[in-house]
């Protein structure tokens, strides 16, 4: 708080003015010191003024109630909810986050500065505080068919825009270790802000290197041994729930049953749909199973709100205390996590505004596929197979003759600049039969991707993507049965949100009742099989990738 602000607020604090609203006889979650205490909580221009003995121009009784501070999301893509920002920043608020760590390399990576310039554009003025970690790998690897390059010249246009807080996820390992220029010159260009890193598939002494570099933070842990492995070397853990990576229970269990310091533990979602959160909650969720699973409870919400400010260097949140932001949530049952309220600087949380963008229309021709034809899809790749992972973004490299169950053909397609590149593959554990899916939100390049176990049906799928300018696409026995248009960069939705819940639920039934396998989520596991940064195997435009050898297979 500069002290302007403190002079304009001080007499406030002193009591010797009312303020505009005071939370009255609350049980208030202290997280900094890790106790409960009865207090008034007095709110003035969307600060906290008065934590004691205090009144208000009005005042809420909160007897039986308990305040807490917003929730953080310490890492999410925007992109991936499929819904617009500021609807997901409305819908993820009401369930108490009120502060998101974006990194919009989705949007980057198909429309470069412009999609980043979307989202910041479409959450002025929402119900939570927005910051951007600038994507650090726009493609995410060399080579790559991306819509866009994003180098550390071209991030200097937008460096110094509010709410740009530091580097988004370092997913090229290998750039690091190997101190490449490129990446070196990324990594300088932040030399004095957060840097979020992506380190899978790297251990020992390439890790130690990978986090000397000054990457600060990791999502990508699925289990406690690699999670406290990190924390051992002083790397912040964000422990992920989101849609289709599950990460939460194995690794709160260790923390439960170790009995380690939580201090260097974060909550994030990562990807999730939108209507997982309308329907279980976001931030809200991941404490609530925490606290299920035997952590206490102040230090569940301790990992949802002050852990990642002080991560972050976000000074102005993470407490209920004098001279930090107004966003508080309130609570009937911390257990349950039962909200009663949401307060975003000091304003109740109430019913979505929809504002115009702008820059939406210039944003939805972005998929052309126009050149892809039937006879393109032989397969290209005969031997070497790709088996899916119950409940994981992780696949396994196979040989064809060994794949079990249903065997089905995916394709991807370059969708960006009409170079002609595509590839397929045999995919072993997805399961649909009758039919064939296609979706243009495919991590990170977000070329396009399809999977079916006949051709007529998987280019039907792939000839009605084109019609809708991207989305989601599910056609059964030649016929498409739904379909969901992300208009805007392939990516989003530009109606709202209950409209996505309700396709996506009958479009993700009827993918299921099709045989595909329910130990996956069929669209983001469908969306994550191009991306060349997570083990084993990939299919990419280039052909079939091994991401732990570092080479291109058969």
């Amino acid at each position: 708080m500069n002290i302007e602000k403190y002079i304009e607020l001080k007499d406030y604090v002193l009591g010797k003015k009312k303020a505009d609203l005071c939370f009255k006889n609350a049980s208030v979650l202290m997280l900094h010191t890790s106790e409960i205490i009865k207090a008034d909580v007095a709110v003035h221009d969307g600060y906290i003024v008065g934590v004691g003995n205090y009144s208000g121009k009005e005042e809420i009784d909160c007897s039986g109630v308990f305040l807490t501070p917003g929730f953080v999301d310490s890492h999410l893509h925007f992109e991936s909810t499929m819904s617009r920002p500021r609807e997901l920043v409305y819908y993820a608020s009401k369930s108490g986050t009120t502060t998101f760590i974006a990194d919009p390399h989705e949007a980057a990576n198909v429309s470069g500065i412009k999609g980043i310039e979307y989202i910041l554009n479409d959450t002025n003025d929402s119900y939570g505080d927005v910051y951007i970690m600038l994507p650090s790998c726009v493609p995410a690897k060399k080579g790559e068919d991306s819509g866009a390059i994003l180098d550390a010249e071209s991030m200097k246009d937008i460096l110094n825009k509010e709410r740009i807080l530091g580097l988004g996820e370092v997913m090229d390992c290998k750039a690091v270790v190997d101190a490449e220029k490129s990446m070196m010159e990324k990594l300088s260009l932040f030399d004095s802000m957060p840097k979020d890193g992506h380190a899978l598939g790297i251990r020992e002494k390439e890790l130690s290197a990978y986090i000397m570099s000054g990457i600060l933070t990791d999502h990508e842990c699925s289990s406690y041994e690699e999670a406290i492995s990190k924390v051992r070397q002083g790397m912040y853990v964000h422990i992920r729930e989101g849609s289709a990576a599950k990460n939460l229970k194995n690794i709160v269990e260790g923390i439960v049953k170790n009995k380690v310091d939580s201090s260097l533990f974060n909550f994030c979602t990562d990807d999730k749909h939108i209507e997982d959160i309308i329907s279980e909650g976001h931030i809200s969720n991941n404490i609530r199973k925490s606290i299920s699973l035997g952590m206490d409870t102040l230090e569940a919400y301790k990992i949802a709100s002050y852990n990642p400010s002080v991560c972050y260097g976000l000074n102005d949140i993470g407490m209920i205390a004098v001279g930090k932001k107004a966003n508080i949530v309130l609570l009937n049952d911390l257990e349950k996590v039962d909200i009663k309220d949401v307060y975003y600087n000091g304003k109740k949380v109430e019913s979505y505004t929809e504002r115009e963008n702008e820059l939406a229309e210039s944003l939805r021709d972005t998929v052309h596929i126009d050149w892809f034809t039937k006879d393109m899809l032989k397969l290209k790749s005969k031997k070497t197979a790709i088996a899916l992972v119950d409940g994981q973004l992780l696949t396994k490299k196979i040989n064809k003759a060994d794949g079990i169950g249903v065997e089905n053909k995916v394709v991807v397609i370059e969708r960006h600049h009409n170079k002609r590149k595509y590839h397929s593959s045999s995919c072993f554990n997805f399961g649909i039969e009758n039919g064939s899916i296609a979706i243009s939100v495919s991590h990170d390049s977000h070329n396009v991707v399809a999977i079916g176990d006949n051709d007529d049906d998987i280019m039907k799928s792939i000839e009605a993507l084109k019609e809708i300018h991207g989305g989601i696409v599910l056609v059964y026995k030649g016929k498409v049965f739904e379909s969901l248009s992300l208009s805007i960069m392939g990516l989003m939705f530009d109606q709202r949100s209950e409209i996505i819940k309700e396709k996506l639920e009958k479009m993700k039934n009827k993918a299921y009742s099709m045989g595909v396998n329910k130990n996956i989520d069929p669209f983001i596991t469908l969306s994550f099989i191009a991306l060349p940064v997570i083990p084993e195997i990939r299919i990419t435009t280039n052909g079939l990738y091994s991401v732990l050898e570092d080479e291109f297979l058969d």
